[in-house]
């Protein structure tokens, strides 16, 4: 059965024309795009799953924070006031705006107020009124997108967004999901691994992870995934997207070098599927592989995606960065960051519950 494409949610639906494309990528085998080494989506047996729904729907507590987290309050115009030095805002899970020479690059904005907008059962954000942040963006040079997952790629920020951008950078296969949404064609350039980009005096390379991609029941794995590589002469910053630990990690380290600074996923994980996602002390590593400076853990503080705490994922980051001497930045939601002067070691969410 077809997926149901009414919905503007479910985005794109893939044409002869799009097949077409993705088979000219080496990463398309047998109908799909494939990670590296061999990744199993579910590590579990059918008798483990009743278990798994009790915890999923009946053992929440602490999963998310009692109150909705608070935000530092943000201004694009002092986001600008800096611009010869690399800042970046954190805006909770995967959303990030980030300067470098001078240019704004807004990476998943998703600002929206639930992951699963088209499903019986709702995933609400831990802070509230994100989208509103969107008015109050410094002008945007481009966004990027790592995948196409509904914690990274949200039509209600795009409805609001895409009359403010004109440049889109993303992996190969979300180009359909916002061209449904109004985007025209020839402002997005998809990438496939390793691919690079010139912009505006910034080397911009689209690299591996370990992970899937897909938004209906038809069109998992329709879509690559992977993380960005930002490079100036003075500067290096990586974004890791979501994914399992892998050698890909060592392979962006043994490429690019020293980054400045490194953002690790770290957040949503089980042991049932830890191949797609790390858990925190493989973050950290895979910082150390990166030859990371400075590490930045991510994609939590958002949502409650996974049976952990929602403090698991950056207590257990910090505790490992410090056994094996990893420096790391935790930033507040919406704190804008400089190089240079990073809050290092600011465990703001220890007095929350």
């Amino acid at each position: 059965m077809p997926t149901p494409f009414f919905h503007l949610q479910f985005g794109g639906k893939i044409t002869k024309a799009h097949l077409e494309k993705y088979q000219q990528s080496p990463n398309w085998k047998k109908g799909r795009f494939r990670n590296r080494s061999y990744t199993k989506m579910m590590h579990a047996k059918p008798a483990d799953f009743p278990k798994l729904f009790k915890k999923q729907f009946f053992e929440t507590q602490f999963r998310m924070p009692k109150k909705p987290i608070e935000m530092t309050p943000f201004e694009g115009v002092d986001f600008d006031a800096v611009q010869d030095t690399p800042r970046f805002v954190w805006f909770g899970h995967s959303v990030a705006l980030l300067k470098i020479k001078g240019k704004n690059l807004l990476i998943d904005p998703m600002f929206g107020s639930d992951t699963s907008p088209v499903g019986p059962v709702r995933t609400k954000r831990f802070s509230e009124n994100t989208l509103a942040i969107i008015d109050r963006l410094p002008p945007i040079d481009a966004i990027l997108f790592t995948h196409d997952h509904y914690d990274h790629l949200d039509y209600d920020s795009m409805k609001k967004l895409r009359r403010k951008v004109n440049t889109y950078f993303t992996s190969l296969g979300v180009a359909r999901h916002l061209e449904r949404w109004g985007v025209p064609a020839e402002q997005i350039r998809e990438f496939d691994w390793w691919n690079s980009v010139d912009f505006e005096g910034i080397k911009i390379t689209f690299t591996p992870s370990r992970h899937f991609s897909g938004r209906g029941l038809t069109d998992r794995f329709k879509c690559l995934w992977g993380g960005w590589v930002f490079q100036t002469p003075e500067h290096q910053i990586y974004w890791s997207g979501d994914g399992g630990y892998d050698t890909h990690f060592q392979e962006v380290g043994e490429k690019f070098g020293i980054f400045d600074w490194a953002f690790m996923e770290c957040g949503q994980y089980n042991p049932s599927w830890y191949q797609t996602h790390m858990n925190p002390e493989e973050s950290v590593q895979a910082a150390l592989d990166a030859n990371a400076k400075i590490a930045i853990p991510y994609h939590w503080g958002g949502f409650a995606l996974a049976l952990h705490t929602w403090k698991d994922p950056v207590e257990r980051f910090a505790a490992e960065a410090e056994r094996k001497n990893q420096t790391i930045c935790t930033p507040k939601i919406g704190e804008i960051v400089t190089l240079g002067s990073e809050p290092i070691g600011n465990a703001w969410y220890k007095d929350l519950v």
